[in-house]
């Protein structure tokens, strides 16, 4: 028993370390865990901040908490955008490892940075201007909009650091690298989580920003994040060693990028759209309600981001083993990944099952958004069982490459059924926000459902990148 878990140890520590990072060849269990393991940590990191952050801001009021959730609705076409081009660098880096060339994985690297650089100047200047226009458009009141103009500001132009993030941790995972990946959200996520109380309530000699202070503490945070993957980027440790040499604009490789990642944004932006319209018709039922689906969701995030980076795992093994052309290995990785998955969601949903009207209150006294809070949780969390294979699927099939196959299932789930359906059930059958959250969770499941389906033809597995 005692070796037994000694080597369970040695391999967690291998796992956090990093000192493996090609999976082509051994136990796939093992590959699985030494990928699964960062990953997971990376995004408990990822989800522990969103949970202390509403935390604090629901202290402010439910304007603040409204003012939280109505952003995150814009956020997230940023994170669409980000996590397209992430996946499309991903699947790259990792098929050029999987074929021992490491030095066209700089090159892929690089290439996608030049055009993050481009998106993250657009996109800066845009929001810095219509930042109080969101609010209004999102349904924000006077007085919302007077308190928490300056948060969105702050956050939508500071959103560069964000988009960043997660393409440069795209670059590790491609590489097999998903330890930086994970210290990196560690480091950010821990500077949010320190700075945003100091900032908001103007603790010690910190001024008091109020709600616009989590916006700066996050801002910060993530910055500093991005300065530490640059770091490991140059450093000469990572299998991705970027020098001078590689920077160089080659057309071929970002047309390839800008193909893969194009229809990578569209999935995103199909189901974080998705989300802006959700938000948009909870808010016709008042600002209870969306504080209460905030803090719902929030800690439905805080679940699903490591079933997320369990996902991540798939993807760059199917990535990696395709590159070393071995399909069946990669088809067995991901149906392993996704039955370690459901046992995780499983066991989640039974406890929000129970425990939601005592996790609720911890963030909100007010008897509506508790209701509404209990409510979103348990019933979104019924779909996690269908979530843990639709996520991990979805991710497969974006490491191998094929990004078109996911976005029309987004489309297909999300916009066809997703969004009639919530207001059908809300607003036309008068059961309101119930309606919606009932909405996510059959849309959800169908997804997963439909996923399996498609996976199991093969196609993905002759997807050239």
């Amino acid at each position: 028993m005692s070796r037994k878990i000694s080597a369970f140890f040695s391999l967690l520590r291998t796992a956090i370390t990093g000192s493996e990072k090609e999976f082509t060849t051994g136990s796939i269990d093992k590959a699985i865990f030494l990928l699964a393991v960062p990953m997971v940590l990376e995004m408990v990191m990822e989800g522990l901040f969103a949970i202390v952050d509403i935390f604090f801001v629901s202290r402010l009021g439910k304007e603040a908490t409204a003012t939280i959730g109505l952003t995150e609705v814009v956020i997230t076409q940023v994170v669409a955008l980000a996590l397209g081009l992430s996946m499309a660098t991903t699947a790259m880096v990792a098929r050029r490892i999987g074929e021992k060339d490491r030095e066209g994985a700089c090159v892929a690297a690089i290439q996608a940075i030049f055009i993050g650089v481009i998106v993250c100047i657009i996109i800066a200047v845009i929001f810095y201007f219509t930042s109080a226009d969101i609010l209004r458009l999102m349904g924000g009141s006077a007085e919302l909009i007077r308190k928490g103009n300056g948060y969105t500001r702050i956050l939508l132009t500071g959103s560069s650091t964000l988009f960043f993030l997660f393409l440069l941790n795209g670059i590790f995972r491609g590489a097999g690298d998903a330890s930086i990946a994970m210290r990196t959200l560690w480091l950010a996520n821990g500077i949010n989580i320190i700075l945003n109380p100091l900032l908001i309530f103007g603790i010690g000699p910190f001024h008091e920003f109020g709600v616009a202070g989590a916006a700066i503490g996050t801002t910060a945070g993530r910055g500093i994040g991005v300065c530490y993957q640059v770091y490991h980027l140059v450093n000469g440790k990572s299998l991705i060693h970027l020098q001078r040499r590689h920077l160089k604009w080659v057309g071929d490789i970002i047309t390839k990028l800008i193909k893969v990642s194009s229809t990578g944004v569209l999935q995103f932006a199909i189901a974080t759209a998705s989300w802006l319209f959700i938000v948009r018709i909870i808010s016709y039922f008042g600002e209870a309600a969306v504080a209460g689906y905030s803090i719902g969701i929030r800690m439905i995030i805080f679940t699903i981001l490591p079933a997320w980076g369990m996902a991540g795992a798939a993807s760059t093994l199917v990535g990696q083993n395709l590159g070393a052309q071995q399909p069946d290995r990669a088809e067995k990785s991901v149906w392993r990944t996704a039955f370690f998955n459901l046992l995780f969601l499983s066991t989640i949903c039974v406890l929000f099952l129970l425990f939601a009207p005592v996790l609720i209150p911890l963030f909100s006294k007010d008897p509506d958004v508790i209701h509404q809070g209990v409510l979103c949780l348990r019933i979104i969390c019924l779909g996690y069982i269908f979530y843990a294979y639709g996520m991990v699927i979805g991710q497969a099939f974006n490491g191998a490459g094929d990004t078109v196959t996911p976005t029309w299932i987004n489309f297909v789930a999300f916009w066809m059924l997703q969004i009639p359906l919530s207001y059908i059930l809300s607003t036309l059958l008068n059961w309101g926000p119930v309606g919606v959250y009932w909405a996510i969770a059959i849309s959800e499941s169908f997804l997963a459902v439909l996923a399996v389906a498609i996976f199991r033809r093969g196609k993905w597995k002759n997807v050239k990148i």
